[in-house]
């Protein structure tokens, strides 16, 4: 496939969330981006994408919109099409795409296979047993012991996963699963370090760290994420290189020696133990809500970092740059979140308010017009970004935001980056 020039780029962003949205906002103001397409969106992504009622689980829809469209490069934000190889049929069309094929997908669609991956490559992960019994599931808790971590096989959005004390919740969260991965649990902070990557050539980005619980102090339940920062001042000096070296790497040449060659956004979730560094998940797409930051301090031309990876060509592009500073992401969610989300149609005002604060801007996840009103339509409704000359700078700004933003429910962490 051959490379268009990243001069006039037409892009089309496959999703409805936050991740695409900051995805759309990054291209938006590419100078190699002539125009930008989001399917089906969402109505932050209307100031600046066209959007299109597209069926973002039909392979052949998107393909069938991407060649109407013209489309020089099409980029597929969520795990479950990427699982579902719309990716595959769009590069059966001949259009450039980001994003794993179905079968490279594998990766975050099977917690059992990614685990087979890392154990051919000799990558640094937990202990973990394949059970899908309750008999295989006990031993496996028997063998491991407290916290335990129970952690579905397939996808979840983000929130499969439960680390307890509880033995109870642990089996209960296993029988409400067809497979399940049990896991040593890995004590140490937690990092997510993103790569771009042709299935050769490997470009990782700077790390990031999120919060996955619903309340301060990391108290609740899990959640897709309450917020993110980057970069960060206190991880170890040449974590970057290691991780590129131990993991990223390794798993990117043992996918291409099984013939699944991955190309797209490599994830590696990871716990810094005090044996080192250990994989604690790979997810095949870029991370929400870390995107929302990284992307606000991408010094580089997200549209040609992509194509190149689509195209085969990384290797002919310079690494990614970054902006001085740093940047934090709060997410504000609705009510109930996440053990249920209301019904919606809560009226949001304020983000106009938000956004006249320095160096903040509003990612949209889960909203929708009705009747002229922007309301809620999800769990995770809004992201409010705020970058500064340092991560305490940028988290003022993004609370700033916060707090201009109101909708009936809203709830939100009041530490994401405190303490920085």
């Amino acid at each position: 496939m051959t490379s268009p020039s990243p001069s006039s780029l037409t892009v089309l962003v496959i999703g409805t969330g936050g991740r695409e949205h900051a995805l759309v906002h990054a291209l938006a103001q590419d100078p190699a981006v002539a125009a930008v397409h989001a399917a089906p969106g969402n109505p932050g992504m209307a100031a600046e994408a066209t959007l299109h009622a597209v069926d973002p689980m039909s392979g052949d829809a998107v393909a069938s919109l991407a060649e109407e469209l013209g489309a020089d490069l099409v980029v597929v934000g969520p795990e479950a099409p990427l699982v579902a190889g719309v990716a595959d049929a769009v590069r059966a069309c001949g259009i450039a795409c980001f994003g794993p094929t179905g079968a490279a997908a594998r990766l975050e669609g099977s917690k059992a296979f990614a685990k087979e991956v890392m154990e051919a490559a000799g990558v640094p992960t937990a202990r973990a047993f394949v059970c899908t019994t309750v008999e295989q599931v006990a031993a496996a808790l028997d063998e491991l012991g407290p916290p335990y971590v129970v952690k579905d096989d397939g996808l979840a959005a983000g929130k499969g996963v439960v680390v307890t004390e509880d033995r109870r919740a642990a089996v209960d969260h296993a029988a409400g699963c067809e497979q399940v991965v049990v896991e040593e649990y890995l004590e140490g902070p937690e990092v997510s370090l993103f790569a771009i990557t042709d299935g050769r050539t490997v470009h990782p980005l700077q790390p990031a760290q999120d919060f996955k619980r619903i309340r301060d102090d990391d108290q609740g339940p899990n959640t897709g994420g309450m917020g993110a920062y980057t970069p960060l001042p206190w991880a170890p000096a040449g974590l970057v290189d290691e991780v590129e070296r131990t993991v990223l790497r390794p798993t990117v040449e043992e996918m291409a020696r099984r013939g699944t060659p991955f190309a797209g956004l490599l994830y590696a979730g990871l716990a810094l133990t005090s044996q080192g560094v250990r994989v604690v998940e790979f997810n095949a797409r870029f991370g929400d809500p870390e995107t929302q930051p990284l992307l606000a301090l991408l010094d580089s031309s997200l549209a040609t970092l992509l194509l190149a990876a689509a195209t085969g060509t990384l290797a002919e592009v310079p690494p990614p740059a970054w902006k001085p500073g740093a940047a934090v992401a709060v997410v504000l969610a609705s009510r109930g979140y996440p053990e249920s989300t209301s019904s919606g149609g809560e009226v949001i005002t304020g983000i106009d308010r938000a956004e006249e604060v320095d160096g903040v801007h509003v990612i949209q996840a889960g909203t929708a017009l009705s009747g002229g009103d922007l309301v809620t339509a999800g769990g995770r409704v809004l992201a409010v970004v705020g970058t500064g000359a340092d991560v305490a700078a940028a988290r003022a700004a993004a609370y700033e935001g916060v707090a201009a933003v109101e909708f009936e429910g809203v709830q939100h962490r009041t530490d994401i980056a405190k303490g920085i």
